[in-house]
């Protein structure tokens, strides 16, 4: 009993799309790809084969952009590496370098002025005991003494008075001069950020189109492989062909006993055997 087999067949350009990009899928491993894409090895029989060398993921290495020179410059300033730090800005000795270099002239002067002025309540103090008869008397000596007291511990508290001022004068500088290189330290930070920032985006740009670069074929060839899966059946007209196989050939026995009937049938019309 003959059979016959039955194959439907895309249309022919839907046909000619599928073998070229199932070739397509076969050059990634069969060689037909840039040379940059290719390795050549050795079999054991000591020939060659060119071969697909795979994805080289060394290439696309995420890379972290270092600090920037402002970055490095506002480290150093903190540390004190490049001398204008800001660490001899702070602790109990951060005043003296903002001491007004005339605050000992000008208490000097404080002073002379001080005595000058005193000498003369003294002279007048003399004065006025010599009118008086006292002079070189007990009750003269007691209020020379306590005058001299008095001028003493006002000298010693105006001179406190002038060092306390000069202080405190420096500390609020020192403090001023503090908060003006702090800022400018993250004023230069930011900046630094910005730039650290921008060679950031540079390396990424860089990974991306490196990794891009060894993903092509298989991106370019996914694309298409998407394009044929969405075509609905049906979109296009299929073909069918109908096969059916030829009869087997009769066997020689058969075909002597075919012959042999067919002679006995002619014979029997012609009452050849009675």
């Amino acid at each position: 009993m003959a059979e016959t087999t039955t194959i439907t067949k895309p249309a022919p350009i839907i046909e000619g799309s599928l073998t070229a990009f199932l070739k397509s899928i076969d050059k990634l491993g069969g060689g037909a790809l840039p040379a940059s894409r290719m390795q050549t090895i050795t079999k054991p029989d000591g020939t060659t084969e060119q071969i697909f060398k795979g994805i080289d993921t060394s290439v696309y290495d995420p890379k972290v952009a270092g600090r920037s020179d402002l970055q490095k410059l506002a480290a150093e300033a903190a540390l004190d590496k490049a001398g204008t730090g800001i660490s001899t800005l702070v602790g109990p000795d951060a005043y003296k370098q903002f001491m007004s270099p005339y605050q000992q002239d000008v208490i000097n002067a404080t002073l002379g002025e001080f005595d000058r002025s005193q000498a003369i309540q003294d002279t007048a103090m003399r004065d006025q005991a010599i009118q008086a008869g006292a002079y070189g008397g007990g009750r003269e000596g007691v209020m020379a003494a306590e005058s001299a007291r008095g001028a003493a511990t006002n000298r010693a508290n105006l001179q406190a008075q002038l060092l306390a001022q000069g202080f405190q004068q420096a500390q609020a500088a020192a403090a001023q001069d503090l908060a003006a290189r702090q800022g400018l330290g993250g004023y230069q930070s930011q900046l630094g950020q910005q730039q650290q920032a921008f060679e950031q985006a540079g390396l990424d740009a860089t990974q991306i189109a490196a990794r891009e670069a060894e993903f092509q074929p298989f991106t370019q060839l996914g694309l298409i492989g998407q394009q044929l899966a969405q075509i609905q059946p049906g979109a296009f007209p299929t073909q069918t062909v109908g096969y059916a196989p030829p009869a087997a050939p009769a066997s020689p026995m058969s075909q002597f006993l075919g012959g042999a009937a067919g002679i006995a049938g002619i014979g029997g019309k012609l009452g050849l055997f009675g």
